[in-house]
């Protein structure tokens, strides 16, 4: 149940009326005053205590004792039949002599009202690509700008939309994602916007980090978004020698991994420090995903790290890492990461 954060009874504010009343011995009447209820309400939850202890001070269920107003349950139950028959509701009530709404209601309290639900739950799709670079996911991530510390850390959004409606809001900021299917090694950009220009400066960035580790990009999967089904998209796809799949429409699951990705980087980067404002959230991205492609585990690669599934050769596993960490200022100290051949462990 939903309680509003000014409410003055939540239960435990119920306990505190009882204990002021019933054991501190307070006038029912100051109590109300104090509180800002009256005296009735009062006397109702002392004599609830009383009667049934802590568990008098919970909510109680609305729904009442009997409905004897209620469908039968063989009209039920023959609702539910015809309805898994594909019959619409007009159909269901004629046959039933029962009205159309109630036919609705009941459907509604059934979960049949869809017919959606009728279908056999679709089986889980799990795929990998087998090597890297054959195919990478692509998406954007909407992020507002801040001056200062946000609402998802201090839980206060006051003011906010009156900033916003005097035209004094900070605007957005795009964050460009891609992912490789095969390895998970991931690349992400901070943007401007999320128009098509930026869209392929994004998409010729990419190839380029998985070029200089050694991945040639052979496939690359989008959502629907108009940046992506642009003609200029669709050169940079042609001249860089790429296939471009888009995702079917409204069925974001099919870039999984995108979607996936994003969840990870808004709480293990965007959210998960009290930045002061958006510039040293942007500048904190590239150490993280240092961090995230060279030494953080990831659960679906068996607690490999991303850069293992490359397969590079020792010698150019340390040089890359030695440049991508001098690239992003990582700390000197860095945790051992895994590689190929053989499993073994390396300090790098």
């Amino acid at each position: 149940m939903g309680i509003h954060k000014n409410a003055p009874l939540t239960p435990r504010g119920r306990a505190e009326l009882v204990r002021r009343v019933a054991l501190d011995g307070h006038p029912v009447s100051v109590v109300a005053e104090d509180l800002g209820v009256c005296e009735r309400t009062v006397r109702k939850w002392v004599s609830r205590y009383k009667a049934q202890g802590s568990a008098g001070l919970e909510d109680r269920s609305s729904r009442p004792h009997r409905s004897p107003n209620r469908t039968p349950q063989p009209v039920e139950a023959r609702v539910a039949e015809l309805r898994r028959q594909r019959w619409t509701a007009e159909q269901i009530a004629a046959e039933t002599g029962v009205s159309k709404a109630t036919v609705s209601r009941i459907l509604v309290r059934l979960g049949l009202n869809r017919l959606k639900a009728l279908e056999p739950a679709e089986p889980v799709r799990r795929y990998e690509r087998e090597h890297p670079g054959e195919l990478i996911h692509i998406d954007i991530k909407k992020l507002g700008r801040i001056d200062g510390i946000g609402h998802r850390i201090t839980g206060d959004r006051t003011g906010q939309s009156n900033r916003r409606a005097r035209g004094e809001g900070l605007g957005w900021e795009f964050v460009h994602v891609c992912i490789d299917d095969a390895s998970r090694v991931a690349f992400v950009q901070v943007m401007t916007d999320e128009k098509k220009h930026s869209a392929v400066a994004f998409l010729k960035a990419a190839v380029d980090y998985y070029r200089s580790l050694g991945v040639k990009v052979a496939r690359v999967m989008t959502d629907n978004g108009s940046c992506y089904k642009a003609f200029d998209f669709r050169t940079a796809c042609r001249d860089l020698g790429l296939k471009h799949i888009r995702t079917k429409p409204y069925t974001p699951k099919t870039n999984g991994k995108a979607e996936r990705f994003i969840q990870t980087a808004l709480r293990e980067w965007a959210y998960a420090r009290a930045y002061t404002h958006s510039s040293g959230r942007t500048a904190e991205l590239p150490r993280w995903l240092h961090r995230y492609n060279w030494h953080r585990p990831h659960a679906s690669l068996k607690a490999k790290t991303p850069i293992s599934r490359l397969g590079l050769a020792e010698d150019n596993l340390l040089r890359l890492h030695i440049e991508s960490a001098a690239a992003n200022t990582t700390p000197t100290h860095s945790p051992l990461i895994r590689i190929n051949s053989g499993d073994k462990l390396i300090h790098v």
